[in-house]
């Protein structure tokens, strides 16, 4: 079976990295070819590695609550870039304080985001998604 490319990183001015470091291990492990454009990581960055890598996925980390900011917009980015049909993933403390889960979800559904992970989410959940959207038996 061909090895499946993501992109994965941390994006905007956040530089969390644990979360980053155990999503790249257990995607590898999981048998995903992995470019991890690490923390501090811009739109442009993850596109670029995109196309670089030929990714079949974005997978985008934020804790520090302003996901929803710094990901405005990256699917328009990623459709004028040429990656029309790529997978993008969100998942982390996306927003500051408390909001319901299911409106953030819904806002990053409306993004153009195709899942979205709330804090604390297991990786292998990511996998599964994955595996499931990527058709990988």
């Amino acid at each position: 079976m061909m090895k499946k490319n993501i992109v994965l990183g941390v994006i905007g001015a956040d530089c969390h990295a644990v979360g980053n470091k155990i999503l790249d291990y257990a995607f590898t492990e999981a048998g995903f070819e992995v470019t991890n454009i690490g923390v501090l990581s811009s739109q442009e960055d993850f596109i670029n590695a995109a196309i670089e890598t030929s990714a079949s996925a974005i997978l985008v980390s934020s804790l520090y609550g302003h996901g929803e900011i710094d990901c405005r917009g990256l699917r328009e980015k990623c459709e004028e870039a040429g990656l029309k049909d790529i997978l993008l993933y969100a998942g982390g403390n996306l927003v500051v304080g408390k909001q319901d889960w299911k409106s953030v979800e819904k806002r990053f559904k409306d993004m153009g985001f195709n899942r979205v992970y709330a804090p604390g989410t297991k990786p292998e959940e990511g996998i599964r998604d994955l595996k499931e959207d990527l058709k990988i038996a």
